[in-house]
């Protein structure tokens, strides 16, 4: 006869299994809720949430909703809200206008009132106010405005693949009121396109009249019927800025503690692809859920905000933001960093989460960034599994503490950064990206990881922080050639400013630093984002040339090479 055990030591040998499985229960749960957040906020009722939009105020009360349910306090300067403007450049106001009235050589006459946009549009950088008198082709009068043909300078620079047109046309108008020009009205005669719109994100510094352009049929079908006809102007321009409005989404473990951690995850993705970084090619508008990202990330931001308000780890406090504007170009992250509603010298290190959703079960890759950014990383961050049964995640490591995400905005700010990513995939920016592709056990395993890390963190104290490469974070697709900077997408002036220089590359060889804005490379002024590509696009590696940047109130031109 086998002998009985007493119930105390039968517990000692259940507990284990008994511990076992609650933690298997806990973790199904926090899949379970890492499955419903990603369902609503992946959901087409958000339409993508935009930054701006009515979908992404749906996200934000969502966030701010199971922030408060869980017992964090409130730390945005609106309740769990930090509101932010983005300035997205200039736009035509309802009172731009413009008739044309022309009247022919026998003394008839017609008006025609232009569609705005489609007919006509002013440029950017036109002075708002009036455009009215008379014109007639070929003869400019002073006092009055004048129509200008671009048809010959096409013609003239039909061979010149480094013609810029755009700045053709910005650098005569600089000169034409001194000239006796009170507006200018350009169109093109001839054949030959010139594909040119309105941009509201040319951010030139505006001139002191009026600069419209009007399409070919306008005038050129008129002159071709009598050249020596009159056309008698009558129309405003009335130009403004465009903002629009996001909100960060921050909630606060108190743990009385010297220093905090910030845990970070955008929610914001791209609507319906308004914002040309889209990469769906079919015509018609369709809903960018954006589950992976980054749903993924902030529903990972969410579980892990409620684990680690229970959790004993209390060496540190813990605010967790949820960050709008970063498909824009980090605008929250930077904007909470310039706003900080803590002391920024508090923080001890930041860890972001941005497209955590694609494990792949085959070959469990993740790139965890930041590795070089503090000298503690190299003891937390590694490859084992996390229990018994379960694999382990096959790490990438990436020492910058820069990339195409919010950590970024914490490193430019001298904080250690860590940065979650399961890469990229197929559905990327494409409508495409919807929960029902989401790996949530993946999910789980990565969340663990970040809690290990912070766990393991716990009793290092304050991280030290150690500068690392720069890695490039815009799309090197439309040009050959880099110049080695980080655009800063928040800037809103003219030119582009830098928020970072690469070791090593050319810019940083031709002495520019963070801070400095690009105005001119070689002949090409420098005007948005947009023309800076555009610009690139026209030079191939080995090219030299001339860089004109600003810094501070001084302007400087140095030599560089591509």
């Amino acid at each position: 006869m086998k002998p009985r055990l007493s119930i105390p030591i039968l517990f000692l040998l259940l507990a284990p299994l008994f511990v076992l499985s609650q933690k298997k229960a806990g973790l199904k749960k926090i899949q379970t809720a890492l499955r419903a957040h990603v369902g609503y906020l992946a959901d087409d009722k958000l339409e993508g949430r935009r930054t701006g939009t009515a979908g992404e105020k749906l996200a934000m009360e969502y966030i701010a909703q199971q922030f408060q349910a869980m017992g964090l306090e409130a730390k945005g300067t609106e309740k769990y809200y930090q509101p932010f403007s983005v300035n997205e450049g200039k736009e035509m106001k309802e009172a731009t206008a413009l008739t044309i009235t022309k009247s022919f050589s026998e003394g008839a006459a017609a008006t025609k009132t232009l569609i705005i946009n489609k007919e006509f549009f002013a440029f950017p950088y036109s002075a708002n106010g009036s455009v009215t008198g008379t014109a007639t082709t070929g003869l400019r009068e002073i006092g009055s405005p004048w129509l200008m043909d671009i048809d010959v300078v096409l013609e003239d620079n039909a061979n010149n693949p480094h013609f810029d047109l755009a700045g053709y046309i910005y650098e005569y108008s600089k000169t034409a009121k001194s000239k006796g020009a009170t507006a200018l009205l350009w169109y093109n005669a001839g054949k030959k396109e010139d594909k040119l719109s309105f941009n509201g994100k040319d951010k030139s510094p505006a001139l002191d009249i009026p600069v419209l352009y009007m399409s070919s049929p306008i005038i050129n079908g008129v002159t071709k019927e009598d050249e020596e006809g009159v056309f008698n102007f009558n129309g405003t321009v009335q130009l403004g800025e465009k903002m629009r409005s996001g909100s960060n989404v921050i909630g606060w473990v108190d743990n009385k503690a010297a220093t905090t951690v910030i845990i970070g995850a955008h929610f914001d993705h791209l609507g319906y692809g308004e914002d040309g970084n889209s990469r769906y090619e079919k015509k018609e508008a369709a809903i960018h859920n954006g589950a992976d990202d980054n749903a993924s990330g902030t529903a990972a931001l969410i579980e892990l905000a409620r684990v680690l308000k229970q959790s004993a780890a209390k060496t540190n406090n813990y605010l967790f933001i949820a960050f709008s504007g970063e498909e824009l170009g980090l605008y929250g992250s930077k904007y909470f960093t310039d706003h900080p509603t803590l002391e920024l010298g508090s923080v001890n290190y930041m860890i972001n989460m941005d497209m955590v959703g694609r494990l792949n079960d085959s070959t469990r890759a993740v790139t965890i960034g930041g590795y070089g950014t503090s000298p503690t990383w190299s003891s937390l961050v590694n490859n084992q599994p996390l229990s018994r049964n379960e694999k382990s995640l096959s790490i990438k490591i990436d020492s910058s503490g820069s990339g195409p995400s919010d950590h970024t905005s914490f490193y430019r700010k001298d904080i250690p950064v860590l940065f979650y990513f399961t890469g990229l995939h197929t559905d990327y920016h494409k409508p495409s990206d919807d929960a029902d592709k989401i790996n949530y056990k993946g999910m789980v395993q990565i969340l663990k990881h970040v809690y290990t890390v912070v766990e393991g963190a716990n009793e290092k104290g304050k991280l030290a922080f150690l500068k690392t490469r720069e890695a490039q974070t815009t799309t090197t697709a439309r040009f050959s050639v880099s110049m080695g900077i980080m655009p800063d997408y928040t800037y809103s002036g003219n030119g582009v400013r830098a928020d970072g220089v690469s070791e090593g590359r050319a810019a940083q060889k031709a002495g520019l630093k963070a801070g400095d804005i690009v105005l001119q490379i070689g002949d090409y002024r420098i005007s948005s984002m947009e023309s800076y590509m555009q610009t690139l696009g026209r030079f191939k590696k080995g090219d030299k040339t001339t860089v004109l940047y600003q810094r501070g109130t001084e302007q400087f031109t140095v030599g560089i090479q591509f």
